[in-house]
């Protein structure tokens, strides 16, 4: 049995979601079609990206992945699948795959070119579901593309490290759903960097000098439950995708606030990581 995701902006009030999947169960009546995520931003390549990243490898070898976020055919976005980790992903190569291929390198890439063949206004519905239906039928990538060996990169997806190493700059990648910020800054990169110096994590005006293992480590549990006030307050973790994170404990946006909106931060603004000497 077939496992296909999908992950795209179509969001759900549109009749996007259902066509496809409708579409992926008439090529294969018996395909597990899932769900990763169709409320990504409208185009948000970083956003997608980081959310396929953190979610493909919890799914059996030989998984599907359509990605279908900007996805119209142009001569300048063109649709590839790759193959990577025994997983197949079908998307535009418009730097999508990047961030997962910059740790990973793919066995196979294609540039898919079966267009003349299919007429579209949906690539996602017409183009990305008879690739993945060839896929699952065990058909080979070269069937239905060119082989190619490099794909779009995207922009800012490393954070930039000061020449003398006093200071890490990075940008925000991904807002999630309780308005935690993560940024472009993995921990093993932190960690290599930082050499046991002490450090100060900048986000616009906030400032930290700790980075916690648990959101629930700011709560002194010394203190009586009715006597604390840990809720509202900002701290930074590296989240279980080991990115640092700048949250706010049970953030809410309908009482506490989150990180987004306390500190008033969007998509690419800049946090920095300055290192001092003891």
């Amino acid at each position: 049995m077939a496992i296909i995701t999908l992950t795209t902006d179509f969001g759900t009030k549109d009749h996007f979601t259902g066509a496809v999947k409708g579409a992926l169960l008439s090529e294969i009546i018996d395909a597990k079609v899932v769900d990763v995520s169709h409320n990504i931003s409208p185009f948000s390549i970083l956003e997608a990206a980081y959310v396929i990243q953190n979610a493909f490898s919890s799914f059996p070898v030989g998984s599907i992945h359509i990605i279908g976020v900007d996805s119209e055919i142009s001569e300048e976005n063109k649709h590839i699948a790759i193959q990577l980790n025994d997983h197949y992903f079908i998307c535009a190569n418009n730097g999508i795959m990047s961030m997962i291929c910059s740790e990973i390198n793919p066995q196979k890439i294609v540039e898919i070119n079966i267009h003349d063949k299919i007429s579209t206004s949906f690539p996602v519905l017409d183009v990305f579901v008879k690739v993945a239906a060839h896929i699952a039928r065990g058909g080979t990538l070269e069937v239905i593309g060119k082989v190619i060996t490099e794909i779009k990169p995207i922009k800012n997806i490393a954070p930039i490290l000061r020449d003398d190493t006093s200071q890490l700059v990075g940008n925000v990648i991904y807002i999630d759903h309780y308005g935690n910020v993560v940024t472009n800054i993995k921990k093993r990169f932190f960690e290599t960097v930082q050499k046991g110096r002490r450090f100060e994590i900048s986000a616009r005006n906030h400032k930290f000098k700790r980075i916690f293992n648990h959101y629930s480590d700011i709560v002194d549990f010394n203190i009586p439950f009715d006597s604390r006030n840990d809720e509202g307050q900002g701290l930074v973790v590296f989240n279980s995708s080991d990115y640092l994170e700048i949250a706010v404990y049970r953030s809410n946006l309908a009482t506490v606030g989150s990180a987004s909106t306390l500190l008033g931060l969007n998509m690419m603004d800049t946090i920095s990581v300055n290192f001092f000497k003891d």
